[in-house]
């Protein structure tokens, strides 16, 4: 049997933690914090108590459709700390009654039709990796079918004129770059769930990859887009740009499976970069580094990285001492050296009062040369690939981020704000065992994408609760202060109260709300995201 996804952990069956792992973390954490940690065994998916299908599928869609327990249960929840530690503790009080894997369009068509005539609630499900409940149902809605797009994984066509390929919604980010590679091409898109989320899932929740400036947001990459809808198909003209009224693809592009299920796009591709440059610029205080940031984004020079740590998080992730703001800068291209734009965003830096040395300004001009790997930038990469794979999961330690966008003007009072506010939930939540750090994922002429960090040790079969106090100080606070709820983590069942349904015009959510009920006038596709159910 091939290596599985792990029903309950941010990783391949393979790759879970054994018990040894939980008992030796279980043991430093009782050691750090002076509390008793008991490491309960990795659960068994043979132990789990699902509730029998109430669902029988009918031989029109059987071909593809599953109810074995390990469908449902892999199915029942997304990645969020919430949901792996319910998995973990096979607590599974909704799971699917049927999971269907259609192979192409009129299979997926057959299964929302079935669907739509007999009234299921229908989630469109892409790799999983939604961090805000964006594909778990809370309430009992009536039975409920997932239909995942996992089997739709291929790049059917490339314009290399033009640089587009029309690509099946399904494929995950490492299948995807596989099959542009050997053309020369990349997406260019790289969330840091790239290795487990998939292109439709990208689009349905208006992902961002973790290129910092330019293109970033998959809604830049979009050229066009299909979605069936229980009303019928969606396909919007290919076209690198029109003034023809609203864009249908922006109505697609993060509606998060509630108007319809993507199958496939046409998305803008390019060559892949040979010549690199980068560098790593320390600074004094957050406050300096965050001015050098700003000058360097307003330069245009477009940096394909421009992040900023601040010093916890530069000292967490990067190795520094906890004094010191780093700024990392990288450029890339396919075409040309990018010596001249690193040695111009170095000056820029420096002149804001950035320190580097001439020694750790990496440049490759397409040998090859590693340009990110080494030194306090080698480090923060290695510690942002990737995310873990729930090895902590409950053993009481709660961890999670949240991030948001905010102009320049009204940064540094935003800031200490959620700063105040977040760091006196965690102190009322978790005494003085806790930590909370700042760094910018993305960064506009016009403001930064802060993405805060927080953890906290808490009690043992407590962790949701508390949790659930600090996210939803947090959702309060960046809406009090300005910022938007979510930047690039969709907004799902979680980012709604206290956040979205503020943040949004009223106006705005009548529309979507008429829009659904034109394209899905029966309600059934993911209830509960963006608007009631």
């Amino acid at each position: 049997m091939a290596d599985r996804r792990s029903f309950w952990a941010w990783c391949l069956e393979s790759e879970e933690p054994t018990d040894e792992d939980r008992a030796a973390l279980a043991a430093k954490l009782s050691k750090r914090y002076g509390v008793e940690v008991t490491a309960e065994p990795v659960p068994s998916l043979g132990d789990a108590e699902l509730r029998a299908p109430r669902i029988g599928v009918p031989d029109s869609v059987a071909g593809w459709c599953s109810t074995t327990t390990y469908d449902r249960a892999r199915y029942a929840y997304g990645a969020h700390f919430t949901e792996r530690v319910r998995a973990f503790n096979l607590d599974f009080p909704n799971p699917p009654d049927a999971v269907a894997h259609p192979r192409d369009d009129t299979e997926v068509e057959a299964t929302l039709d079935w669907c739509d005539a007999n009234g299921y609630v229908t989630v469109p499900y892409g790799g999983g990796s939604s961090v805000v409940w964006g594909v778990t149902p809370h309430d009992d809605l009536g039975p409920t079918v997932v239909i995942s797009l996992d089997r739709l994984d291929r790049v059917l066509e490339i314009d290399d004129v033009s640089r587009a390929a029309r690509i099946q919604a399904g494929v995950f980010g490492p299948c995807l770059e596989d099959q542009l590679r050997p053309s020369g091409h990349t997406l260019r898109h790289f969330p840091q769930s790239f290795r487990f989320s998939t292109l439709g899932g990208w689009i349905a929740t208006r992902s961002g990859g973790h290129y910092a400036t330019n293109h970033t947001h998959i809604d830049d990459f979009v050229e066009s887009v299909r979605m069936i809808t229980p009303a019928g198909w969606f396909q919007s003209r290919r076209l690198p740009g029109s003034g023809a009224g609203p864009s249908p693809d922006r109505m697609v592009v993060g509606s998060e499976g509630i108007y319809g299920i993507i199958t496939e796009a046409w998305m803008r591709i390019q060559r892949r970069p040979v010549f690199r440059a980068t560098a790593g610029v320390t600074f004094g205080s957050w406050q300096e580094g965050c001015e050098a940031v700003r000058h360097l984004v307003q330069a245009k020079l477009w940096p394909a990285n421009l992040r900023i740590l601040d010093p916890a998080e530069a000292r967490r992730a990067a190795g520094l001492d906890g004094e010191q703001a780093l700024v990392i800068v990288s450029f890339e291209s396919a075409e040309l050296t990018q010596r001249h734009n690193i040695a111009q965003a170095v000056e820029i830096a420096r002149d804001s009062g950035g320190t580097v040395d001439d020694d750790d300004i990496r440049v490759d001009d397409g040998t090859g040369a590693p340009t990110g790997r080494g030194g306090a930038v080698g480090a923060w990469r290695n510690a942002f690939i990737g995310v873990g794979n729930g090895v902590e999961t409950s053993l009481g330690l709660v961890d999670d981020t949240f991030e948001t966008a905010i102009t320049w003007d009204r940064w540094p009072e935003f800031d200490a704000e959620i700063r105040s506010r977040v760091g006196a939930a965690l102190d009322d939540t978790f005494g003085p065992h806790h930590s909370l750090s700042c760094r910018f994922t993305h960064v506009y002429t016009d403001g930064p994408a802060p993405y805060y960090t927080w953890s906290g040790m808490g009690a043992q079969g407590s962790e949701i609760a508390q949790w659930q106090a600090v996210k939803d100080e947090a959702n309060r606070a960046v809406v009090d202060a300005g910022g938007t709820v979510t930047h690039h983590h969709a907004v799902g069942r979680m980012h709604r109260p206290h956040g979205y349904d503020r943040q949004r015009p009223e106006l705005f959510a009548e529309s979507v709300r008429a829009v659904k009920k034109r394209l899905d006038p029966n309600g059934i596709l993911n209830p509960g995201v963006l608007i009631d159910p």
